[in-house]
């Protein structure tokens, strides 16, 4: 099944073997107001360190390798991409090989302002490819270059980790009739979130959404136990399926997202089911029970950010897959992955969630962030979803896991997920 969905959705993290070692491609999501998705940065590595720290050279060959063989449309999923350029890169042709309708080139090096490098920025501006800058770094004081490039500039982002309200506010009063979109970048909290909205950002870089303030211990809803009990019974090795259609019947909503996914391409049915038995039946054990808890983890998603939702996937998909090759069960690795954002779903605190969860101890203790083996695989990707590719190598060793197959694992589950949630 996963092989049918990536061939036709495409792959939105991927991995590059080559010769010279395996390249990484990951993204970020830069996002509205609303938590919509408006476009993701693009991350590239060609080892350890990030392509993008002192070796233009390496990072133009990585971008390039990476666009021919998926297309950046793919990498994004199609949506816009930020991509970290030199003034080397801007100034070659490497960076026509992208779409200039969906690429937005991201100036990294403000230490080198020439002519040639405005002179490049304005052909490519002609050619409908769109800027960012960093205004932490870029800020226009008298050199008139800078400030022509800021008057250029589609965007402007600002790090919230290396600035305070003072700092922000004193740049944006040097940039207060420049026409570019105001981006919040390395938002993790909510505070910083409000902070961003308050500010006037419009658009927002950070994994903030996945940690949203929570209520505090509190009882959980009736409908969200019910869901938590269907997850138990489809992790018993044998199903029990007169109980699991009752409840499972008890909430019309779910129901239908379950009925509706088993019915959709992912599974590729012959002909329409119209019951839970017969959905079993159908499609198999196996498959049934990652279907249903997708949809479940849909249900229990309501109302929050749909990134949110994306990410529990490819957690859960990528956990299952990475588990085949390091002794770990699948189906648990499975489980593990989905349910680490929970608490970002729920507002709920994990200590609160972990024993009510159909889990192994060792399971819940990985959930609570406890560095065990059992979560060697949800704390590379972690990592790899940060871009800290130095800590995905030393978990990796630490862990004895093929780096190589687990960045495979990451674009399959990438692509399985995507066309998951078209009819989640």
């Amino acid at each position: 099944m996963a092989t049918d969905v990536q061939s036709s959705v495409g792959a939105c993290g991927s991995a590059l073997v080559q010769g010279d070692g395996v390249r990484y491609v990951t993204r970020q999501p830069i996002l509205d107001l609303h938590s919509k998705v408006h476009a993701y940065e693009l991350l590239f590595s060609s080892g350890p360190q990030t392509a993008f720290r002192g070796d233009g050279e390496m990072a133009a060959r990585t971008l390039l390798d990476s666009t021919v063989l998926f297309g950046l449309e793919k990498l994004t999923c199609g949506m816009p991409g930020f991509v970290k350029c030199t003034a080397d890169m801007l100034a070659g042709t490497l960076v026509e090989m992208l779409p200039p309708a969906m690429t937005v080139l991201e100036i990294v090096d403000p230490a080198d302002v020439s002519l040639e490098l405005m002179g490049a920025c304005r052909n490519l501006k002609a050619a409908g490819y769109r800027l960012a800058l960093d205004q932490s770094k870029w800020a226009p004081q008298t050199n008139l270059p800078v400030g022509t490039l800021v008057e250029m500039a589609d965007y402007l982002k600002m790090d919230f980790s290396r600035t305070n309200f003072r700092e922000r506010q004193a740049l944006r009063g040097q940039v207060r009739d420049a026409k570019a979109t105001l981006v919040a970048e390395k938002v993790e909290t909510q505070e910083q979130f409000s902070a961003a909205r308050d500010e006037g950002f419009a658009l927002v870089q950070g994994y903030f959404f996945c940690r949203p303030v929570v209520l505090g211990s509190r009882q959980i809803p009736a409908n969200r136990l019910s869901q938590l009990e269907i997850l138990r019974l489809l992790k018993d090795e044998s199903l029990n399926l007169h109980k699991l259609t009752q409840l499972v019947k008890r909430d019309a909503s779910l129901t239908y997202r379950l009925l509706r996914l088993i019915n959709s391409p992912v599974c590729a049915m012959p002909q329409e089911v119209h019951s839970v038995q017969a959905a079993l039946l159908a499609v198999g054990e196996e498959t049934f029970r990652r279907m249903a808890t997708v949809a479940i983890t849909s249900e229990m998603n309501l109302g929050q950010p749909l990134e949110l939702l994306r990410m529990a996937f490819v957690r859960g998909r990528f956990c299952e897959l990475a588990a085949r090759a390091s002794g770990l069960d699948g189906t648990e690795q499975y489980l593990l992955g989905l349910m680490s954002l929970l608490p970002a779903m729920l507002r709920t605190p994990m200590k609160d969630l972990a024993p009510t969860m159909p889990l192994r101890e060792e399971i819940r203790r990985a959930l609570m962030g406890e560095a065990i083996a059992e979560r060697s695989l949800l704390a590379w990707l972690e990592r790899y979803e940060l871009g800290d590719w130095a800590g995905c190598g030393e978990i990796a060793s630490a862990n004895e896991l093929e780096e190589g197959g687990l960045l495979s694992s990451y674009q399959e589950a990438v692509a399985w997920t995507e066309a998951a949630l078209y009819f989640a």
